[in-house]
């Protein structure tokens, strides 16, 4: 399965993703919510900046996937300090994330820069949501 998955652009994820220091991607939520439960060792990410671009310009593969079962705050915080050398969360995004009932903890290998394309959104039900999934590259593309 192929997902884009939005990067946080203030705080530099992208450029920690490709340069190696962040190896870990996150996502959260108070229920179980995409992309927990459908993201799958060997899956492929393409990434994008969350500023508005709408360029995807880097992809990855997923090396292992851990999915959380229901936490409370404090395990939620646990969980994330955990792997925090991997994930290298800004203060503001462990706000974000710590307190999250049902977290997902994302691995990526074999990450590199892509040539950039625009992606084309609009097949896609819930346009709000900061991780897609899709089948095929030339669906997305524009």
């Amino acid at each position: 399965m192929n997902h884009v998955v939005y990067l946080d652009a203030k705080a530099n994820e992208m450029e920690k993703i490709l340069s190696g220091q962040k190896t870990m991607i996150i996502r959260g939520a108070a229920g179980r919510k995409i992309p927990y439960g459908i993201v799958n060792k060997e899956d492929v990410l393409y990434f994008i900046n969350n500023n508005a671009e709408g360029v995807i310009k880097a992809k990855a593969e997923v090396a292992l996937v851990i999915n959380s079962e229901k936490m409370d705050n404090d395990a939620s915080i646990k969980l994330i300090k955990q792997y925090e050398k991997n994930i290298q969360l800004s203060e503001k995004q462990f706000q974000r994330w710590a307190g999250k009932r049902y977290l997902v903890l994302i691995k990526v290998k074999n990450v590199e820069e892509i040539t950039p394309f625009q992606f084309n959104r609009d097949d896609f039900k819930n346009r709000m949501d900061d991780w897609l999934v899709f089948d095929k590259l030339e669906d997305i593309k524009k």
